[in-house]
């Protein structure tokens, strides 16, 4: 296994927000977390990179190829995040630095690991950019941010997750703040990019229906537990919980096939 998450609590200010979650990623497999708004997916995937919010802690084990995580020195963290483990944050405009020009930020975490030279990073941003299939990459590179289009932006988020060719990337909900069309052109990207470096994804949605197009497997959380953990197919077509049989209500993807879902 690449990452095995076992028994993870997280307490913010003494309150338990996530309590007791464990899930597995094998190499090359494409988990879902799947779960309503303070369900504790974001909050798992911000431990796994170690970045949790001030006043938050963690406990249980994190374990990424027999590395324990939870614990890890800052600079052992930085090594391995970005490098080994690449994270697509749910809204691009926070996430990118607005005064920084996209290829700059892009080509940040190459030259942290490969101590790159300045026309050496950008080249690789460059051909990054290409990859995500941003327009005239060459130019995109040099603007800044608020000159992209939402699309845009989320496909600079993405090339800047992969410019290091990390073995595990973890998407959370990437496509949340974009209109049907380009949601589904993204998501295409996404699992498009992942297949091809034989990378392992963990995908965080609210969206079963957008969860069928990218994992193969699902774990279902509510209030910080697992509810249910099954083959995507099996959560679309014989739901347990009460949570998932909401869930499936709510789908709103309109690329789903819920005959068998991801593959």
């Amino acid at each position: 296994m690449s990452l095995v998450v076992q028994d993870l609590v997280i307490e913010i200010d003494d309150r338990r927000v996530v309590d007791g979650i464990s899930f597995e990623v094998a190499d090359g497999e494409r988990l879902g977390l799947i779960g309503e708004s303070g369900s504790g997916k974001s909050l798992t995937a911000l431990a796994v990179m170690g970045l949790l919010p001030e006043g938050a802690s963690a406990s249980g084990s994190i374990r990424w190829n027999g590395t324990e995580l939870i614990g890890l020195r800052d600079r052992q963290m930085a090594e391995l995040r970005g490098d080994q483990i690449g994270m697509v944050f749910q809204e691009p405009r926070t996430a990118l630095n607005p005064i920084r020009t996209v290829g700059r930020q892009i080509a940040e975490t190459v030259r942290i690991h490969e101590r790159l030279s300045k026309a050496a990073a950008r080249e690789r941003a460059i051909a990054a950019a290409t990859q995500v299939r941003l327009p005239a990459p060459e130019n995109i590179v040099d603007r800044y941010p608020h000159q992209l289009s939402g699309g845009q932006r989320q496909r600079v988020a993405i090339a800047m997750a992969l410019a290091s060719n990390p073995r595990l990337l973890i998407a959370d909900e990437p496509t949340t703040a974009l209109d049907v069309t380009i949601q589904a052109e993204i998501l295409q990207l996404l699992l498009s990019l992942v297949e091809g470096r034989g990378m392992s994804l963990v995908f965080i949605t609210h969206d079963l229906a957008v969860l069928a197009q990218v994992a193969s497997r699902g774990v279902v959380l509510e209030d910080g537990r697992v509810v249910e953990h099954a083959p995507v197919g099996t959560l679309l077509s014989a739901p347990r919980s009460p949570v998932t049989q909401g869930l499936l209500r709510d789908a709103t993807a309109t690329l789903w096939r819920p005959e068998g879902g991801a593959s």
